[in-house]
């Protein structure tokens, strides 16, 4: 299969060009013959006009390479090798919801031919690759894998808005259904990957590999949460501690903060419901989730507690509603939540976000996002330092609050730089 796609004798396919996808896709498209195939014929036509949808890529990204944009399964069926890079989130009950996987796998199971590849992309727990998605994959096409053609996952390492660990500098995890597969899929995978890839023993291996790095996150960042809980108590800043416990070498600078976006955030709760299904009710990781997914009202909560002291008719004001700083994403972005709890209150909330579309905010959390902010807020969260949000200083917000307003700082970006406001960090 490597042989034939570097000869481009067979051509290679990218299903879902979300932030991982269509990265993915423009790098094999510097060396190999690709279809980047997507279901979203909106998304697919920006992409035909060299415009990505997420602007991780420039439009010079799209220049020069060898890739069909398309949302026509007759257009896939082209194809010999199928990457599946759709979405994993969960559902209101933080329950995996496979449904955009499953729908790949059926699109691809409908295209798939003997000799073909086919290999996951997309973050799920231990054992879904072989488990939920090759039985439709086989029932879709009439083939066998291993008889007729091979299966294999690679995680995708994404980090939107990273412009340094990108696809090319960091290394692969890859894994097959036999020896031959995880030669092909490695050699195939080293086309786009500088750092090399690793070997994983098997898939169920990597797909576990995936679910534990972002596991590992959310335990350490609910660890600082819950001290940040304790501190606020105390009355000293978790900043402060953080960078004086930093001065030992084998502290691990991680900071509190809301966990969202669609990994770190939504991951664990794959690997809870795969333990849960083998009999075993996870303790350590779903303390971490519950710490985590409650940041958010607990913010609320400082919020109210500050603005209906000092005003009869509140305001305030969120700056930043994508989960991280200087990328459009807004997948799974906690502040909502915390939104949500100051507007049940009939407090007053502007939001406002130099990175976020208008029209998604809308459409996916029923916010509208502010055109003009006002100068008389009670209030203003700071949820992410975008770059245009850490060069403000404190008369900026003074402009736009009252004598009385409390700057919630959530990421500790002006710890000591506020003076005339009050000011909150976690």
């Amino acid at each position: 299969m490597y042989q034939e796609l570097i000869n481009k004798k067979k051509k290679l396919a990218v299903v879902g060009l979300g932030y991982v996808g269509l990265p993915l896709a423009l790098e094999f498209a510097k060396k190999i013959s690709v279809i980047g195939f997507d279901i979203n014929e909106k998304r697919v036509a920006q992409m035909q006009q060299s415009i990505d949808p997420n602007k991780e890529v420039g439009n010079a990204d799209f220049q020069n390479k060898e890739v069909v944009f398309t949302s026509d399964i007759s257009v896939l069926q082209q194809a010999n090798f199928f990457i599946v890079a759709v979405p994993t989130p969960v559902d209101k009950y933080n329950v995996p919801d496979l449904k955009p996987l499953i729908g790949a796998s059926e699109t691809v199971g409908k295209v798939l031919k003997k000799g073909d590849y086919v290999v996951y992309e997309s973050t799920t727990y231990p054992g879904c690759t072989e488990e939920d998605c090759l039985p439709v994959l086989e029932k879709k096409s009439g083939l066998k894998m291993g008889l007729d053609f091979k299966l294999g996952y690679s995680p995708e390492r994404i980090n939107p808005g990273d412009k340094k660990n990108t696809l090319r500098t960091v290394m692969k995890v890859v894994s097959g259904n036999d020896a031959e597969s995880l030669d092909e899929i490695a050699k195939t995978y080293e086309l786009v990957v500088d750092a090399g890839v690793h070997r994983a023993p098997s898939i169920k291996v990597a797909e576990a590999s995936k679910i534990v790095e972002n596991t590992q996150r959310d335990l350490n960042i609910a660890l600082m949460n819950e001290l940040s809980l304790i501190f606020d108590r105390i009355g000293i800043n978790t900043y402060d501690v953080i960078e004086a416990a930093g001065t030992k070498w084998n502290f691990l600078k991680f900071q509190p903060g809301l966990v969202g976006g669609h990994c770190i955030g939504v991951d664990p709760y794959y690997l809870t419901h795969k333990a849960a299904a083998l009999g075993y009710e996870s303790k350590v990781i779903s303390s971490s989730r519950y710490i985590n997914d409650d940041m958010a009202k607990y913010v609320a909560r400082k919020i109210i507690t500050h603005v209906v002291r000092n005003s009869n008719d509140p305001k305030v004001l969120v700056k930043g509603v994508t989960f991280k700083e200087n990328v459009s994403d807004i997948r799974n972005s906690k502040i909502v939540d915390t939104v949500k709890e100051l507007l049940a209150f009939n407090i007053k909330v502007d939001v406002e976000d130099p990175f976020a579309e208008e029209e998604e905010v809308f459409e996916e959390y029923g916010l509208h996002l502010t055109k003009k902010v006002a100068d008389d807020y009670d209030a203003v969260i700071i949820t992410v330092p975008h770059q245009q949000y850490v060069m403000l200083d404190e008369k900026d917000f003074a402009a736009i609050t009252k004598d009385e307003a409390l700057i919630a700082d959530l990421k500790g970006v002006f710890k000591n730089k506020i003076n005339n406001r009050k000011y909150w960090s976690l």
